[in-house]
């Protein structure tokens, strides 16, 4: 590639100042799925780091409702590891186990398959939002 990789990405994330709160900036990675050499890009950048920074010892990555399970699986692949999903509350058949969380805009409630970790196995969770600023709900 004639452009740096972390140049392709970075052109294709755009700033929403104060969405979806005043204060929050809001960073849309939507155009990175557009352009195929970009998505590559990001895939062959996230791999790396956790390369480096995870020595090899990942099990499985988790892709985050809803576009996480884009970003998720190719990231997956590219590692040579399983994927598995990470889901709003309800969607998910059979047993589950829930986690509820406080966002700086909001709560969320989300679900993983009971059986899809065994204890012990690490996981690097993936999700495709960055917003930075704001302050929780009154």
């Amino acid at each position: 590639m004639a452009e740096s990789e972390l140049q392709l990405v970075a052109r294709r994330i755009r700033s929403f100042p104060d969405f979806p709160i005043p204060g929050v900036l809001f960073r849309d990675m939507s155009p990175l799925l557009k352009d195929p050499d970009s998505f590559r890009a990001s895939i062959s950048l996230l791999a790396s780091h956790l390369k480096k920074t995870h020595d090899g010892k990942i099990d499985y990555i988790a892709g985050l409702d809803s576009r996480g399970f884009l970003f998720g699986p190719s990231l997956a692949q590219e590692l040579g590891v399983g994927c598995v999903l990470i889901r709003k509350r309800g969607k998910l058949p059979g047993p589950t186990l829930s986690a509820s969380y406080t966002l700086e805009y909001g709560k969320a409630e989300l679900e993983i398959q009971r059986d899809a970790l065994e204890p012990g196995q690490r996981v690097v969770v993936v999700d495709d939002l960055l917003a930075t600023g704001g302050e929780g709900p009154a």
